[in-house]
């Protein structure tokens, strides 16, 4: 049986940018720990070679691949957050579609009063609940 299960998130050179903005927008989040790639290692020095971090309670795990890769993150996977209450919703939906795109737009919808989804500009989806 597996011991723990986390969201793992592999970047492109933005990993530490998104970690930082994820954090800055949800309580009971932090940085645990990051790992950077030295000198001569195979990404590029500096760069997230692995970092774990806490966003509202939930950790994730994130790099910043060494290669390039022909696929991306796709709305078929994405982080769903019930919110604490609209204004919540609306500030982090108004952050995260910054240079984003808008899948469905805030609005009332059969399944949930309020209720966003959006890629993120590094690619991550996000869904933004409010009950």
């Amino acid at each position: 049986m597996a011991h723990k299960i986390t969201p793992f998130l592999m970047f492109e050179g933005v990993a530490e940018d998104a970690m930082k903005l994820y954090i800055s927008l949800f309580k009971n989040s932090k940085i645990s720990h990051i790992e950077r790639y030295g000198s001569g290692e195979q990404g590029a020095e500096g760069s997230i070679k692995r970092a774990d971090f806490i966003v509202g309670g939930q950790h994730l795990i994130c790099i910043d691949s060494p290669i390039q890769h022909d696929f991306s993150f796709t709305p078929a996977m994405s982080i769903f957050v019930d919110c604490e209450d609209e204004q919540e919703l609306h500030n982090v939906f108004k952050q995260l579609s910054l240079d984003g795109s808008v899948l469905m737009s805030i609005d009332n919808y059969v399944f949930s009063k309020q209720f966003g989804w959006l890629n993120y500009r590094f690619g991550v989806s996000w869904q933004l609940n409010l009950e």
